[in-house]
């Protein structure tokens, strides 16, 4: 069958099913005004003779280009759309009125699209009512903060048949689905400006021949997307491939299709017209689509900011992510052209951060004039706001000028005075952090034994040795650190703080810096100057292994709430036991 035989006739299917309110591609409407293909369809027997009706022969011969199912892409974080993704899915944003992936489904089960498939990752647990709901299926996807949704339809590929693809977040204003399709393809629009999305050439039949990102004008892929059975077995054929070497893990599925192009079967373009497809990449996007969301967006973020700044919804503008933490997920927004910062707690870490001790320390931390940026800090919730620093610099680890500038601070936080009732016991806490994952996993620890073993010789060597603790950060790797034009140094993030032993600080900038043992010797002896003793200089040296052990271990209960530690981990581990077997060899233990 001709592209435009299909097209009338499954238009003229639309109609005998009752279906209103679809929306046409434009080589559907084209279609429509080709007096003679019409012709030859009732000719052909396909539609009546009075041209009122598609006929049994007519469905007949729709049959082969059935849709068997869908599936949707629901597993991602959408860390662009902050705020408003670390509360909830992009896909269960309301908009006008509907929930995003709700008012999909109910546009593929209207288009007789019953089999939908969901693929879950960030907060899976908020989607699950839609199985009662609507019938839907669920794959987990895992891995969906360290692989893309690459990895999702890879999980989904017993699924893939003639199949539509489609992506949770997408608004259609009218119904873009249908029983019938003709060929695999992407919808699209054309448009005059540039974006983030991926473009497209044609040839003259609507075949892609040509994906490029980063254009000011043209085609350009948006909203759903089709696949013929042909296509999803070689797309699946790729994807086994690549699970050996990983080129594409972190990758949109459409990069190993613009990389395959030649070989995958035909890729079409199906364009519609601007304005019936909407994709919201970020928060502003959305506001500008729907109005109720200059006002009243019933987030708990916006609503705290508003109560901090005594302001409206619409004043609170520019939101701009910022790279996770290891703790935390932050974000930057403007307020009358000024910018802060809110920091949200990450998942598990209520369980080892009092954040009302934290609240003391940035306080008295800002009385001190090493942390100016301090503006409030919620103690049940653990939300921060602070000021924004736009020029700074981190501190260069192979610059000793930097380290100086670095133990200038510590020793005026370490000089304070300040004397608070808690703070960080980096072995001690590493038992009670160790406890907690035996609760998960009660074999998890065994392999950390005999690292274990040694931290605890070398912490014992140094209780009472005369070091006394002091007012200290906890926390002191390189992101922490702002170094800004003048020349000024601000410490930042409190969580850690206390009344400490200063070797945690120390011993910690060493660590992250990954020091071998002559830089440390000189960092060492910079910090300690005229209260250098053989005694002082050992009890430093030993808390550099045991505040890696400290954070080897944190790192391994972070991943098991679900965080990605990456190299991080390994890090710690692998300068905890240099540093402690270093130490114990020269001391011939």
């Amino acid at each position: 069958m001709k592209k435009d035989e299909f097209n009338i006739l499954n238009s003229f299917y639309n109609g005998s099913v009752g279906r209103i309110n679809c929306s046409s591609d434009l080589d559907v409407k084209k279609s429509l005004q080709k007096q003679e293909v019409f012709n030859y369809l009732i000719q052909a027997g396909l539609i009546a003779k009075n041209g009122s009706k598609i006929t049994a022969t007519g469905l007949e011969a729709l049959e082969p280009y059935r849709v068997n199912n869908a599936v949707i892409l629901a597993a991602g974080a959408s860390t662009r759309f902050i705020p408003l993704s670390l509360e909830q899915p992009k896909g269960l944003f309301e908009v006008k009125g509907e929930k995003l992936i709700e008012r999909q489904i109910q546009q593929l089960q209207d288009a007789g699209i019953k089999n939908i498939t969901i693929v879950l990752g960030y907060k899976k647990e908020m989607f699950y009512y839609l199985e009662d709901k609507y019938g839907v299926n669920f794959i987990i996807n895992e891995s969906f903060n360290i692989k893309n949704n690459i990895e999702s339809l890879y999980l989904a590929k017993e699924k893939l048949r003639n199949t539509y693809i489609c992506v949770s977040d997408s608004y259609f204003v009218e119904n873009p689905f249908n029983q019938y399709e003709y060929q695999t393809f992407n919808a699209g629009i054309s448009i005059k400006k540039k974006t983030n999305e991926m473009y497209v050439d044609t040839d003259e039949n609507g075949k892609i021949i040509m994906m490029e990102k980063n254009r000011n004008s043209g085609k350009v892929l948006f909203g759903h997307s089709f696949w013929n059975e042909d296509f999803s077995n070689a797309f699946i054929k790729l994807m086994e491939a690549d699970r050996t070497v990983g080129k594409y893990n972190r990758s949109f599925w459409e990069w190993m299709v613009k990389d395959n192009l030649n070989n995958l079967p035909s890729f079409y373009f199906k364009e519609y017209e601007e304005g019936n497809i909407y994709e919201f990449d970020y928060f502003e996007d959305l506001r500008r689509f729907d109005s109720q969301y200059q006002g009243h967006t019933h987030s708990e973020i916006i609503r705290n900011i508003k109560l901090i700044f005594r302001c409206d919804e619409e004043d609170i503008v520019n939101f701009r992510n910022v790279s996770e933490g290891m703790t935390n997920t932050s974000f930057i927004f403007e307020i009358n052209g000024v910018d802060y910062i809110y920091r949200h707690p990450g998942d598990g870490t209520d369980s080892i951060i009092s954040r009302k001790n934290e609240k003391n320390s940035l306080i008295k931390a800002k009385e001190i004039g090493i942390d100016p940026t301090y503006i409030y800090a919620d103690i049940n919730e653990g939300w921060k706001i602070s000021v924004f620093i736009s020029e700074f610099r981190e501190p260069d680890y192979n610059s000793f000028k930097d380290s100086k500038k670095i133990i200038s601070v510590l020793r005026k936080l370490h000089g304070s005075g300040i004397k608070v009732d808690y703070g960080m016991d980096p072995w001690k806490d590493s038992l009670k952090i160790e406890k907690l994952l035996r609760k998960k996993a009660p074999e998890c620890f065994e392999k950390n034994e005999k690292l274990k073993r040694k931290i605890e010789l070398l912490y014992k060597k140094t209780v009472g040795d005369g070091v006394e603790k002091c007012f200290c950060h906890g926390d002191t790797y390189k992101p922490n650190w702002m170094i800004k034009p003048d020349g000024n140094v601000i410490l930042i993030d409190w969580e850690y703080s206390g009344y400490s032993d200063p070797g945690i600080d120390v011993g910690y900038y060493i660590v992250d810096a990954m020091y071998d043992f002559d830089e440390a010797e000189r960092f060492i002896k910079e910090y300690l100057q005229d209260s250098y003793t053989e005694k002082r200089y050992y009890h430093f040296w030993a808390y550099t292994a045991i505040i890696a052990y400290y954070w080897y271990v944190w790192a391994l209960y972070r991943e098991s709430c679900g965080a990605v530690m990456g190299d991080a981990l390994i890090n710690w581990r692998d300068m905890a036991e240099k540093y402690a077997d270093h130490i114990l060899d020269c001391e011939g233990e």
